[in-house]
C-alpha cells in the first residue's frame, strides 16, 4: 500500500469510516425500523451522519441501494458451496435460511419478490451453487431450475406468511375453524382443534423436502 501524499485530503465518507457494507447495513436497519418508503439517500445519510451525496461513492444510485438490500438477505442465506457439501443439505439449509432471513426483514420482501439478484456478490453465490449442483450430477439447466424453484418458493412462502399474519390479526384469528360443523367439515375442524398441519416452519420444511426428492429423480435429462 502506498503512503498517502502529504496534504492529501480524505473524503467525508473516508473520514467517518464508511464502506459499502456499512451503508447497506444501515439501510437494512432503517427499513427494518421505518419501512421501505422511509428509505431515501437523505434519510440514510442522516442515519450515518453524512451528506446524502457522500453515499453515492458507495452506491451509485437508489436502484443500486435496493439491489444491495436484496443482496444482504440472499448472501446471509447462501451456504458454503465448496463442492464437497451434500447438495440436498446445502439447498435445504439455503431455503431455511432464506425464509427466516426474509421473515426477519419483512420490509425487504417486496424487493426480493420483484428484483433479480444482480450484484456481483449474489452472482458469485449463484455461480458457486450451480457449480456444486453440476458437480453432483445436475445438468446446468436443471441446476438453474432447482435453485430458482427453491428461491421462489422461499420468497413466496415468506410473503404469504407475513400477509396471513396481518390478515388473521385483522379478522380476529382462526379459532373459529375449530367450531365448524363436525359432520360437514370433520377433517378441517379436527386439524384446527388439534393444531396439526398449521405450523408454517413445518409446512415449509415438508415442501422443501418434497422438492429435493423430486430433484433427486430429475437431475439429468
Amino acid at each position: 500500500m502506498t503512503a498517502e501524499k502529504p496534504g492529501a485530503r480524505r473524503g467525508r465518507g473516508e473520514r467517518v469510516g464508511l464502506t459499502r457494507q456499512r451503508v447497506l447495513d444501515a439501510a437494512l436497519d432503517l427499513v427494518d425500523r421505518r419501512g421501505l418508503k422511509a428509505l431515501t439517500m437523505r434519510s440514510l445519510g442522516e442515519q450515518l451522519g453524512v451528506e446524502a451525496m457522500t453515499l453515492y461513492h458507495y452506491v451509485p444510485n437508489k436502484d443500486a441501494l435496493l439491489d444491495g438490500l436484496v443482496e444482504q438477505v440472499f448472501r446471509a442465506a447462501a451456504p458454503a458451496m465448496d463442492g464437497s457439501a451434500d447438495w440436498r443439505e446445502a439447498l435445504r439449509a439455503y431455503a431455511k435460511a432464506l425464509r427466516e432471513g426474509l421473515l426477519r426483514h419483512p420490509a425487504v420482501l417486496p424487493l426480493a419478490a420483484s428484483r433479480p439478484a444482480v450484484t456481483q456478490a449474489t452472482l458469485d453465490d449463484i455461480e458457486a451453487c450451480l457449480g456444486m449442483l453440476t458437480e453432483n450430477g445436475f445438468t446446468l439447466g436443471r441446476a438453474l431450475h432447482a435453485l430458482n424453484a427453491v428461491s421462489v418458493f422461499a420468497i413466496g412462502h415468506a410473503v404469504l406468511e407475513v400477509q396471513l399474519v396481518v390478515g388473521t390479526e385483522e379478522s380476529g384469528g382462526t379459532g373459529w375453524l375449530a367450531g365448524l360443523d363436525g359432520e360437514r367439515y370433520p377433517l378441517i375442524a379436527r386439524a384446527a382443534r388439534d393444531r396439526v398441519g398449521v405450523d408454517d416452519g413445518e409446512r415449509f420444511a415438508f415442501a422443501v423436502d418434497a422438492m429435493l426428492l423430486g430433484f433427486e429423480e430429475l437431475r439429468t435429462d
